[in-house]
């Protein structure tokens, strides 16, 4: 948890904003995830959001959904992707982006356990809501990993009020409602979304789902966004491309320029 006010803070007294790329571990490979994301570390991540490949993922668009499937027909396993935790947090703070069906039949304090053991910083389960984290959140707690919710631009002030005070690590603050995914305008939403998760809570907020641009990144900055997360963007550039590291380096520059 340590690590992710550490570098928040390093980031706020030099006037920059941590970039924070995803990828789905697994896809196409976990040895390939891992030789990405070092890149993307190589060129101005400041952390990192790895995807835990799961059959039904809610929360995801195509883009996302499909690496999910390709990395469960490689045989992408939550072993694995510790694994590949492993070696990237040894870099940078990872967060583990993963279903709660999985947390549950691994068992909630050993996956928490797993997980502090491979370095992770900390956990996104995007289909657990507030009323039924309990249980993730103290086994979180002690084992000293972030629990990261969600909050949406539909997340009532109660609500965001709630959450906002149980975060850890930072907030993830939806950009847009819907699934993951690019989209090709959102910056005139950044700053009501953006103002009402920071005056909810006191943990940094990072703003992800659709932010394609170097401009979108700037624009969230703008808003005031402590983090903006960059997920399909990233994992459609790096399937496309016949040099996928060259793609991911490209991308991740890009989005680093503009927070700088």
């Amino acid at each position: 948890m340590s690590r992710f006010a550490a570098t928040f803070a390093r980031l706020r007294a030099r006037g920059e904003r941590a970039l924070m790329p995803y990828l789905m571990a697994g896809d196409p490979s976990l040895e390939e995830t891992r030789r990405l994301l070092v890149e993307a570390e190589k060129r101005g991540a400041d952390a990192i959001e790895l995807g835990v490949p799961f059959s039904d993922p809610l929360a995801d668009g195509p883009v996302i959904h499909a690496a999910g499937t390709a990395a469960l027909a490689a045989g992408a396993t939550v072993a694995g992707v510790l694994t590949v935790a492993e070696g990237l947090a040894a870099r940078l703070p990872v967060v583990l982006m993963c279903y709660a069906n999985l947390v549950l039949a691994r068992g909630v304090e050993r996956f928490c356990t797993d997980l502090a053991a491979a370095g992770c910083s900390g956990l996104i389960v995007p289909d657990l809501p507030l009323e039924e984290a309990g249980d993730t959140r103290a086994a979180c707690e002690a084992a000293g990993v972030a629990l990261v919710p969600l909050v949406a631009p539909t997340t009532p002030d109660d609500r965001l009020t709630a959450i906002g005070a149980k975060a850890r690590g930072f907030l993830y603050t939806v950009s847009v409602t819907g699934t993951t995914g690019e989209r090709e305008t959102l910056s005139d939403t950044f700053a009501a979304v953006v103002g009402r998760a920071k005056a909810h809570t006191e943990v940094p907020v990072a703003l992800g789902f659709g932010i394609a641009t170097p401009e979108h990144a700037a624009h969230a900055a703008d808003a005031g966004a402590d983090g903006v997360i960059i997920g399909s963007r990233l994992v459609r550039a790096a399937g496309e491309a016949e040099d996928p590291a060259g793609a991911v380096r490209e991308v991740v520059a890009g989005m680093a320029q503009a927070l700088r």
